[in-house]
């Protein structure tokens, strides 16, 4: 489960460029929150929460926030020493991002982490604002030779300087949308 969530996360980092400039018309935002339901528990990696019952419920939330740190402000030798490098200077398209996009990075990553092709398809890709801040609700599913399918939904919320995704992973099976929908009507973007 852990590989799973760290190819997910590693995935989305491709989607933004490590190097990227932050957008001029976002606003900053310093922290996302939303109320984690009752039923999830911290799990040992950072960010995941797993359904108490685990592992007889597979249900997770993941939270994460990409950070480019464009904010910092560099010395000139610090400047000097970048330039020097001669890396070539990346927009920050994710307010750009698109279904093809989205579909085609995740479904690379999770065929990778598998070793086949796990069928990740896209069902619904819907730009959002949360507190002024845009971003994207998608939901997903894919599945593993032997195993359930698995549904995500995920939301990504844009500021100039991080990215807030947390993501809702269940398989078939398991009977927690309720209180996804619920932990979703909490997401708070400041």
């Amino acid at each position: 489960m852990k590989k799973i969530f760290l190819c997910l996360i590693l995935a989305l980092a491709m989607i933004f460029k490590v190097n990227a400039y932050a957008e001029e018309d976002l606003k900053e935002a310093t922290c996302c929150s939303f109320v984690v339901p009752l039923q999830f528990v911290p799990y040992s990696e950072k960010g995941l929460f797993v359904n108490k019952d685990h592992p007889m419920e597979s249900s997770t939330i993941q939270y994460s926030v990409y950070y480019n740190g464009l904010d910092v402000v560099l010395t000139n030798r610090e400047k000097a020493a970048l330039a020097e490098h001669n890396e070539p200077k990346v927009t920050d398209k994710s307010t750009d991002l698109t279904n093809d996009i989205y579909q085609e990075t995740i479904s690379a990553a999770y065929n990778s982490e598998y070793g086949e092709d796990v069928g990740y398809t896209v069902s619904s890709f819907d730009k959002i604002t949360i507190d002024g801040y845009p971003g994207y609700k998608i939901e997903g599913s894919f599945q593993a030779a032997d195993q359930e399918k698995i549904y995500q939904t995920v939301y990504m919320l844009l500021s100039k300087y991080r990215t807030f995704t947390i993501t809702f992973q269940r398989a078939e099976d398991d009977e927690c949308q309720d209180a996804f929908s619920e932990c979703q009507s909490t997401i708070h973007v400041q």
